[in-house]
């Protein structure tokens, strides 16, 4: 069997005791509007979509994930990479 195209879901989160200066700033302008006092923690991330080759779905998933990794795309000591699905192409 060939190549098929596959689409890997990825997002990126920052680490719990990370600091996440872009979520504090949402909450913040969240909790100066009014109605919004309800929202207690903001945590913002990263999505990423990548389109590749590759023979199955869960070798997608672990080229993806070796990449990643490979080339630093995120910081393992503060963030944390989250595969959301795999999806091949028709």
């Amino acid at each position: 069997m060939g190549l098929r195209e596959f689409i890997v879901e990825v997002v990126l989160t920052n680490k719990a005791k990370a600091r996440d200066p872009t979520g504090e700033t949402i909450q913040r302008d969240l909790l100066a509007k009014k109605g919004y006092d309800i929202v207690s923690n903001v945590r913002s991330g990263q999505y990423l979509k990548i389109t590749l080759k590759a023979d199955e779905s869960q070798k997608a998933k672990d080229i993806v994930e070796r990449m990643c990794n490979e080339l630093r795309i995120f910081n393992p000591v503060t963030q944390d990479l989250h595969i959301l699905n795999v999806t091949e192409q028709s």
